[in-house]
């Protein structure tokens, strides 16, 4: 049977711990760019024609503001899909090695992984 496993237990808790940090961070942005803040202006794509072409200058730059909060919000539900994969990889490891017998307990002294047998 084939295995759905394709990363290691290292791989995997780097993947949630990354995952987390990106979704906390993205969905924080994408609220601050729905709110409108001035402090992300330089980070709205916006050009001096469309200031200068359009009748509503502030319409224009709002609009610009929220696809970039949505666009925020889209990559934060990327993140958590790949938080999802990554969380189910450290199960099947976890799993993998149980039924191998192999049990893994972690010291934090040293944060050395250590392998148990029996």
């Amino acid at each position: 049977m084939p295995s759905l496993l394709f990363c290691g237990p290292k791989m995997a808790a780097c993947g949630i711990v990354i995952s987390i940090w990106g979704v906390i961070m993205l969905v924080m942005l994408g609220i601050f760019f729905s709110a409108k803040s001035a402090v992300l202006i330089e980070d709205v794509p916006f050009t001096e024609e469309d200031i200068r072409n359009d009748k509503n200058p502030p319409g224009t730059i709002y609009g610009l503001y929220n696809q970039v909060g949505i666009n925020c919000f889209i990559a934060a539900a990327i993140y958590v899909a790949v938080g999802a994969v990554s969380l189910c990889q450290g199960h099947l490891v976890i799993a993998r090695n149980w039924l191998n017998g192999q049990h893994y307990s972690f010291r934090f002294s040293s944060l050395d992984l250590h392998t148990n047998s029996g």
